[in-house]
């Protein structure tokens, strides 16, 4: 009898439609079922819509915002398109190998310029991090020369300084998740901090740093404490400062612990990595550092557009061009990473409008939305990353974008940049193998708190695809618990 029932239960599973699945998926679950979730699903070879709830409705899409942005560069730029970043100098040295004025280190926007594998693959980043500034550092070493009369310049003014997005918290600067955007950017704009117990209990605690350059001035308060106690690390740091505290308690014998601290004024701390690598090769620097940005006013044309801005003089004493456009937004779609989306819509504001502003980039993704059939009354976006909380789109909006993405001539570069389920990026650990989704889901990722969001493709038996966004705001309750109903509903999709 018992076996009857499974089988009984396992045909009338199979016999449910999908909406009928998705629905009592979401009524399963009280996490689910108390949030508010916006979804669409559509066949793209018949265009036929097979579910939807709420697809018209507005959603704070997380990182789902990528989605747009990159396609955006990746339609506007092309894969292929490259960054460029330069050591320059007034006058060539002279007879005696030294340069009369300053050097300027002259970010153009590469997001790259840090120990990061390219094309990019899974696992941990190791090497060093400053192997780029070195290998400028080389080049004008290469060139004779042996002195530095003026100053080392961070000249990030290929972007306008517009550092931080609206909507940002004021926690978001303090970390890798919202560094200061930057067309000068090393390491990702961040040092990594390595807090080591100490050796007795009562001790202060040890500091490292990654890449190994004093920058902060932290007052290290972290004390240790007995086997087993609790763990506690915390970590402050105000706005527009290089004063930071440090305080708590670390074990002895536990684990290192690795915060992540973003870099207030990255073309500053780009001029001191050069600095010291010019040292490093016995150059001298007669002169400090300095920094050298493109205020918002400062461009009478405003933020929007401009004429092309004429080059300005000078000796180029080293050069670095950047790998392809592609490799970049794979990295950035794959493991979600908030700053190379901003200065991705900030690269295609320039390339194209002659202004590297938020303005010019989100005027140029609204031309292309345009022409992607999306109208601006779906979204509202304050940033190309996601981190905002002030962002809007609706799943409608995203499943026109996925269409759109997917007729394009670029479908295969496109599909490429977004996480696999089980496989890779930030899907790498859901969908795992046996599951009906595993290896079969292509959709990028987005959480906030009280927010997660996944939208791409569902590959089908038989080469069929479909476009999904999945898109739920205001639960109150474990991220997981919601994102295990939005893995069924995957299920659901492929099977």
């Amino acid at each position: 009898m018992k076996r009857l029932v499974a089988l009984w239960l396992a045909g009338t599973l199979t016999a449910a439609t999908l909406p009928e699945r998705i629905e009592r998926a979401i009524e399963a679950s009280p996490a689910a079922r108390s949030a508010f979730w916006g979804i669409q699903v559509v066949d793209l070879e018949t265009g036929k819509t097979l579910y939807q709830r709420n697809p018209e409705s507005f959603f704070v899409p997380a990182s789902n915002t990528k989605l747009f942005t990159t396609a955006m560069a990746l339609s506007r730029l092309g894969p292929d398109y490259t960054f460029l970043t330069r050591v320059m100098a007034d006058a060539v040295p002279d007879a005696d190998g030294r340069i009369a004025g300053d050097l300027r280190l002259v970010g153009g926007g590469d997001p790259n310029l840090s120990a990061r594998a390219i094309p990019y693959r899974t696992g941990p980043t190791v090497g060093d991090p400053l192997a780029a500034i070195a290998e400028l550092a080389d080049q004008v070493a290469a060139h004779g020369v042996k002195r530095v009369a003026g100053s080392i310049v961070g000249d990030d003014m290929w972007y306008v300084w517009q550092p931080y997005a609206t909507g940002w918290g004021i926690e978001d600067p303090k970390s890798d998740d919202g560094p200061p955007v930057s067309a000068l950017t090393v390491n990702d704009n961040t040092i990594a901090l390595s807090v080591h117990a100490g050796a007795s209990v009562g001790d202060l605690a040890l500091l490292t740093l990654n890449p190994a350059l004093e920058y902060y001035s932290i007052a290290n308060r972290v004390r240790t404490g007995v086997v087993g106690s609790e763990r506690r690390v915390w970590f402050d740091r105000l706005p527009d400062s290089l004063d930071a505290r440090l305080w708590g308690t670390l074990p002895m014998g536990d684990q290192v612990q690795t915060l992540l601290l973003g870099i207030e004024d990255p073309a500053r701390y780009a001029a001191i990595a050069l600095r010291g690598a010019l040292e490093d090769h016995g150059i001298v620097v007669e002169g400090d550092v300095a920094v050298l940005h493109m205020f918002p006013d400062d461009l009478p044309g405003g933020l929007h557009s401009s004429p092309p801005a004429s080059e300005r003089s000078g000796v180029e004493l080293a050069r670095r061009v950047s790998a392809p456009l592609i490799e970049d937004l794979r990295i950035t779609d794959k493991v979600s990473q908030n700053l190379h989306a901003e200065m991705a819509l900030r690269a295609v504001g320039k390339a194209r409008r002659n202004v590297g502003s938020f303005e010019a980039g989100l005027g140029e993704l609204q031309s292309f939305l345009g022409e992607a059939g999306i109208g601006a009354d779906a979204y509202s976006f304050h940033d190309g990353s996601g981190l905002a909380r002030l962002n809007l789109v609706t799943p409608a909006a995203v499943v026109k974008l996925l269409r759109y993405m997917y007729r394009s001539p670029l479908r295969e570069s496109w599909i490429s940049l977004l996480p696999v389920g089980g496989l890779d990026g930030t899907l790498a650990t859901r969908f795992a193998k046996g599951t009906a989704a595993s290896g079969k889901v292509h959709a990028k990722t987005g959480s906030l708190s009280h927010v997660s969001a996944l939208s791409g493709y569902i590959e089908r038996p038989r080469r069929r695809w479909l476009a999904f966004s999945i898109l739920v705001n205001n639960y109150n309750a474990p991220a997981a618990e919601v994102r295990t109903v939005m893995d069924q509903i995957c299920d659901f999709m492929v099977e």
